[in-house]
């Protein structure tokens, strides 16, 4: 059987609005979550509204699909997903 990676990127619209509630979906599926990487604009005068994440997942793809779905749930937020077959 080949493996697979899979990649999930979240971009979210309205950080303090939103990142609640992308933060109780990631803890959820936290065992699903091998790395998780966090990108948003910041320096002295600025930190953006908006936010990208990068989500690398393992483990049981029916799972996998789970998160993803929750995810494309909360308003505010685009889910996108990239699969590598080994």
């Amino acid at each position: 059987m080949a493996k697979e990676t899979r990649i999930l990127g979240v971009l979210i619209t309205d950080r303090q609005k939103e990142a609640g509630k992308v933060q109780a979906v990631l803890t959820k599926f936290g065992c699903s979550i091998k790395t998780r990487l966090g990108l948003h604009e910041v320096s002295d005068d600025l930190c953006s509204t908006s936010g990208l994440l990068l989500l690398e997942l393992t483990g049981d793809l029916s799972e996998m699909d789970k998160l993803e779905k929750e995810l494309k749930t909360i308003a505010g937020t685009q889910t996108q997903k990239m699969i590598f077959k080994d």
